[in-house]
Order: structure tokens, then sequence, then C-alpha cells
């Protein structure tokens, strides 16, 4: 057998694997599940509470709910898994095909490094073992977007095994109460994506667009280790978080490069596992909360009713929320998977075992890209929190909105304010504007340094907070304006003369003698009453503290 070559995918150049015999098969670990607990409070992807559909009625079995989740990430490369196709997003229809990926007789596979390369980075950060031998398999199935009636696959030895995903949940209705999960990753594999299929329902007719076939996929296998729609979604937001700081994958779940398949199955604690069914192609983190937890209830009512759960594959309807049978579900026997004949087995090394004399360039180390591996999100919020001492839910949100933390930081260094002061400002008022607006960061009139400008203003005690709030909606309707300009224009200045403030306080004590005497008497709303008095007499020109000095100075005199 010919040893595979191995293209990289920008310039072109193939490097020789040598061929050894194939290994042996890995099975999946023990299911395991358990009930969620506690209150709900807010999803860090979902943002919304979430109801348990485990939790039984009064009197009745309680029901333990198992997920599994299959993960496809499209891998960020120029170019495709087994063919130099360009990948483009939205590019024309078929514009995008090679011959070997509309399966023209005779071409052959030719491997991309650099999806090989993505695929031992990702297993390397999720801590899983990486096999110095691989193998590809095929996966037969007949849809007209799958052209050769094959998937080039990994399942008799994947890329990566035995992994580990950390993720944080909260538990009760305050963000502090986090907790972290572990969910184990039964194997990393390589494989290929289909085409899509267009349905026109008024010509009654289906359109193939092959542009995705043979775009290079990680498929990420979670074992069955989590219990609820939540824990589901915020570990897939974790993964994708991981693959993005990566530069694996740009796991845009919107453009379909991470679509996630969950499995679910309800039983009671201390039997056997339920009958499973799988919810098809996930392209949202909400939705896949949405789904599972709806699926979990389906399953329990049908069950209290006396029915069966059928081993179905099924879809999720948006807009009715609920889910729907496909088809029967398909087993390893359906598939006729094979040894892929075009493809020996794929050898990778470490500087222990790379062979004397190679040539890096030739092989692949996975030691030399263990070294290259960035800061991982994890990593970043504990920095963030020790650093700027933030709180651990303001870590989550910075992270969790792309560009907030590099926005975040390049006002932090901007700018004279308190960091958590600029914490509160970029995600209450800067990340409530954009999402008024539905506006990604990027997006922004407002930049970091404007944004660090006008708390500059505000920690020299120029302006107040109510007026930096007025200056900042004025930003984001007049482009071009700094905010010292706005400040000037619209006269926002704090009032400086003292003498003057004096007077006004004195005023307003004089028109609200009912208040004077309740605030005599030790009522602590009073003095707030008058404070708001005089900063609408000044029109918030004035500073609160320095508001609440005089008055208290002019009562005991």
């Amino acid at each position: 057998m010919a040893a595979p070559m191995l293209r990289g995918c920008c310039l072109g150049r193939c490097w020789a694997l040598a061929c050894i015999d194939s290994g042996s098969r890995h099975g999946r670990g023990a299911a395991t599940g358990f009930t969620c607990s506690g209150k709900r409070g807010q999803s860090f992807v979902a943002q919304q509470p979430l109801l348990t559909a485990q939790k039984s009625r009064k009197g009745e079995h309680k029901w333990a709910a198992v997920v599994g989740l299959e993960i496809h990430a499209q891998i960020a490369s120029n170019s495709k898994l087994f063919s130099g196709s360009q990948v483009h997003f939205a590019a024309p229809p078929n514009s995008l095909v090679s011959f070997f990926d509309a399966s023209l007789p005779g071409t052959l596979p030719v491997l991309n490094r650099r999806c090989v390369e993505a695929a031992v980075m990702t297993g390397l950060a999720l801590n899983c073992h990486i096999n110095k031998k691989s193998l590809f398999d095929r996966k037969h199935y007949f849809y007209a977007d799958l052209p050769a009636g094959y998937q080039i696959t990994q399942q008799r030895l994947p890329i990566a095994v035995n992994g580990s995903l950390a993720y944080s949940v909260c538990v009760g209705k305050k963000w502090r109460q986090v907790i972290t999960k572990t969910v184990r990753i039964k194997q990393i594999q390589l494989e290929q994506d289909s085409g899509k299929s267009l349905h026109d329902e008024l010509r009654s007719q289906t359109l193939i667009n092959l542009n995705r076939a043979g775009v290079g996929l990680l498929e990420v296998v979670l074992e069955p280790d989590m219990s609820c729609g939540e824990e589901a979604a915020t570990a897939v937001r974790e993964l994708q978080l991981i693959l993005q700081a990566l530069g694996t994958s740009q796991a845009n779940m919107a453009e379909g490069q991470l679509r996630v398949d969950a499995n679910i199955s309800v039983h009671h604690p201390g039997e056997p596992l339920g009958v499973r069914t799988e919810v098809k192609n996930l392209n949202s983190a909400r939705f896949l909360a949405r789904a599972i937890d709806y699926e979990i209830q389906r399953q329990i009512n049908e069950l209290e009713n006396g029915c069966e759960i059928l081993n179905e594959t099924r879809s999720f309807d948006y807009k009715l929320g609920c889910t729907v049978p496909m088809r029967d579900k398909e087993g390893k026997q359906d598939y006729r998977f094979m040894p892929e004949p075009n493809l020996p087995p794929l050898l990778l090394y470490d500087t222990a075992s790379l062979p004397a004399g190679a040539d890096p360039q030739q092989v692949i180390n996975i030691d030399r890209i263990r070294e290259q591996l960035p800061e991982l999100p994890s990593e970043t919020r504990e920095k963030l929190i020790q650093q700027y001492g933030i709180l651990p839910e303001h870590s989550f949100a910075l992270l969790n909105e792309v560009g907030l933390l590099e926005f975040f930081q390049n006002v932090i260094k901007e700018t004279r304010a308190e960091p958590k002061k600029v914490t509160s400002w970029v995600l209450n008022i800067f990340l409530g504007f954009l999402k008024q607006r539905n506006l990604a960061v990027n997006e922004s009139p407002v930049t970091p340094s404007v944004l660090a400008e006008l708390l500059n203003l505000l920690d020299r005690k120029v302006i107040s907070s109510a007026a930096a709030k007025q200056v900042f909606e004025e930003l984001w309707r007049s482009k071009g304006k700094t905010p010292s300009q706005i400040v000037s224009e619209r006269k926002l200045e704090l009032m400086q003369d003292e003498e003057a403030l004096e007077r006004v306080c004195h005023t307003v004590m004089e028109g609200h003698p009912q208040v004077v005497m309740d605030m005599k008497r030790g009522n602590p709303r009073a003095i707030n009453k008058l404070i708001g008095l005089v900063r609408k007499v000044t029109h918030n020109r004035a500073d609160p503290t320095v508001i609440k000095e005089i008055l208290e100075k002019q009562l005991s005199s």
C-alpha cells in the first residue's frame, strides 16, 4: 500500500507518512447520569431560567435524565480535508467543488496537514490522549448531498481519545453560586462534511450545493455525563470558546460551523438506562437547551402514560418548541463501516519517537504542537479575576461575547478609572446598548479610546455619573464627536463653584421645611430626597457627595 500524502492547506506541499498495521478498537465507557438539583438560576448560555424536566410530582418516582453529545466543528482551514478546494462561507453554489469532492472515478484523497494539526491541538487542549497511529474508515449512507455514497471518518481508531471538558454552571439564583462540572470526552475524530440539500417546495424540487462537501470536521463525542439542557448548552459554549481560542475552528453556530447532535434518555435511579433518542443538527446553544429539556419531559410523559420510547432520530422545531420524529435510528450495521482503502494509517510523533534526521516540515510533532497551545478560556477567566479583582460571573460575561474581552482590556489600558468601574460600564451600559441595537462589538460606534476618555472625565469628577450616561447616549448618535466636545456643547460639567452650590442647597431646604424636619428626626430617605431636588435644580451638574456634605453642614449649623 502506498504511503498517504499529507497536504499543506496553504502552500500545497505534500508530506509522506509511513504505513503500518491497524490497531485495536476503543469502546465506549460506562454511561452515567445524575439529576439536576437545587433551584435553577440563569444559564451562562441561554441567559434565561430553565425548568428542570426531571422534577417529579409529589408521590411519584423520580426520573433521572442522561444526555450525551456529538459535536461537529468545522476546522478553520483554507482548503478541504482531502482536496485542494477552497473553503468560503456563502460562496456561489457549487463554485468550490473539486473532482474529488464530486466523486469522479479515479480521484484520490490527499490529507490536509492543517486539519491534522487542528485535531491534535484540540485534543491536547481537552486533555485527550493523542494516538500516534489513527485510521480512516468509510461510513456508508446514501443521501443526495453525499456524492460518493460514503463519508470518510475515523470509526475504529480516532486521532484522540479519553479527554475531559470542565464547565461551570449556576446552581442558585445568584451568579456567585457557581460550581464546576466535568464531562468525559470519548474521542475526537477527523471526518468529511457532506453537501447541502436545498428544498424548493414551490417547485417541488431539491437542489444540491456541494461547496460544503469534503470540508474538514472535528467530531467531538462527549460521554453521557450530563442530565439537562442547561448543562449541555453550557458545555457546548465552553467548547466553542476553547476552539475559538485555539483557532482550530471559528465555531460560528449561525453559519453552521458548530452543529450538535444530542442523545437523550430517562430512567429511574438505580434501574438500567432507558431507550435513547437522538435530536439532530442543533445549531444554537439556546435551541440545544430547549430541545433537550423538551425531549426529557416528552419521554417522561410517554413512559408515565404506559407508552414506549422508540430508538429514533428526531429534529427540533424551534417555532413550535418541540422535537419531531425524522426516521428510525441507524446502527453501526446500517453504515457498513469498512477501512478506507485509499488512506493508510496516519502516523504522528513526539520528540522521543521522531525519526533521526526527519524534516520537521514532513512530520507532525505532538510535543511541538503542545508548546504552541495558547491560553485557554478557563485560564483567562482566572487571570481576569486575579488581575482586576472582578467577580467570577463578570469574567464569564467578558469572554462569552465575541470581541468584548479585547474591548475591555483596551479601555483598561487608556483609562485611570478603577477596573471594577470599567467592568460595570462595559457589561451593563456598553453591552446593553449593543444588545438593544442587535450589534456586534466590532460594529459599535463607541471605540475603547472614546469610552476610556469618558471614564477619565468621570474619574476626575469633571462630570457626574448621570451626565456620563447622557454623553454616552450622545456618542452613539454623534459619530466623530469626543466626550469632551459633547460635555462642553451641552454644558454638563460639574459645578465647581461651591458657594453657588451652597446657595442652591439653602434655597431648596427653605422651600421644603417638612423634608428638613424629617431629616432632623433621623429619616435617612429625607436627605436623599433633598439631594435629588438639588440635582434637579442644577440639571444634574452637582456632585451628590458634595451636595450631601453641604446639606449636613447646613443642617448642623
